[in-house]
């Protein structure tokens, strides 16, 4: 099912909040740490993976489910990066680092539609970015260098947003493809989602090992791996067909704003002004694009969103 405009921004607002919850649940584990935490999240993912997929398509769906070609392992690579690089980096370095580092992810994700697909992006869409990257700089910069992040962290950081970007234009590319060569065939992506998954837990079981994770802990991270996890990037795959990959990843910001809500409701880590102020500007900013985008749609003008 195809999606409409306004539904996918809804879906992806939706996706966005099931992957916010990663902090508060981490927050209330009892003995699981760094490295243990990624390897069952993505294991738990991987698992609800394979039992949802199978039900929805039935198991003849894996006989052919891994021929996507280049575009499925490329697809992978940056899955397990994304799952991986994310809980590294908070090994390394404070949280405030590694959200400013991912903040950035907007603005490459632009830079590659720019560069590898051609888009010619709305002067909207610019100013947004600009705007909600300032609002997550605001909300994080004072604590990030009061705390000292470490460069290498940094680093580590800096492989989700360029991940994901390069994530985000794949999957654009192959629908774009598909639109203008209809008899070139458009491969499931949904596979690459648990590629991903078996990879980041594989490459970080040895780094997690011996586990100390308690059954109160694998509850937890259960809950990680399919409704933080399976879920959600299983729609974000839906998303992707219909949403420009620079809106895809500028409403991903909205992780960061409802991950700081649910720090603060359910681990009682309450934000401080400067946190609200710049949360208020990433939504604002949000709004304001999602708005324009409908004024446009409404009023029978097509903007600049197609590729040129």
């Amino acid at each position: 099912m195809r999606l409409s405009h306004s539904r996918a921004v809804l879906a992806m607002v939706l996706v966005t909040a099931m992957w916010s919850i990663a902090g508060v649940v981490t927050r209330h584990l009892e003995a699981a740490r760094s490295f243990e935490v990624n390897f069952w999240r993505s294991a738990f993912n991987a698992a609800a993976l394979l039992v949802g997929l199978s039900a929805l398509h039935g198991l003849r769906y894996w006989k052919t489910a891994f021929q996507g070609g280049w575009a499925l392992w490329a697809s992978a690579a940056c899955w397990t990066v994304m799952y991986t690089n994310f809980m590294v980096a908070m090994t390394l370095t404070t949280v405030a680092t590694v959200l400013i580092t991912m903040s950035i992810a907007p603005l490459v994700t632009a830079l590659f539609s720019r560069l590898f697909l051609r888009h010619r992006l709305p002067a909207r869409t610019w100013a947004a970015i600009a705007v909600a990257g300032a609002g997550i700089g605001w909300m994080f910069g004072q604590q990030a260098f009061a705390a000292g992040g470490s460069l290498t962290g940094t680093l580590v950081a800096l492989g989700v947003p360029l991940a994901g970007a390069a994530n985000w234009t794949l999957l654009q590319y192959l629908h774009q493809r598909h639109a203008a060569q209809p008899q070139a065939q458009v491969p499931d992506m949904m596979p690459p989602v648990l590629l991903g998954a078996l990879l980041s837990a594989g490459l970080t079981l040895p780094l997690a090992w011996p586990l100390t994770a308690s059954a109160h802990d694998l509850g937890l991270l259960a809950l990680l791996g399919v409704v933080q996890l399976a879920i959600p990037c299983l729609l974000v795959i839906q998303v992707a067909k219909v949403l420009p990959a620079a809106e895809v990843s500028l409403l991903g910001l909205l992780e960061v704003i409802f991950g700081v809500l649910l720090a603060w409701v359910g681990a009682g880590e309450a934000p401080g002004p400067t946190a609200l102020t710049g949360g208020a500007l990433v939504i604002g900013a949000l709004l304001a694009n999602e708005g324009l985008a409908l004024h446009e749609r409404r009023s029978g003008g097509r903007g600049l969103d197609a590729s040129s």
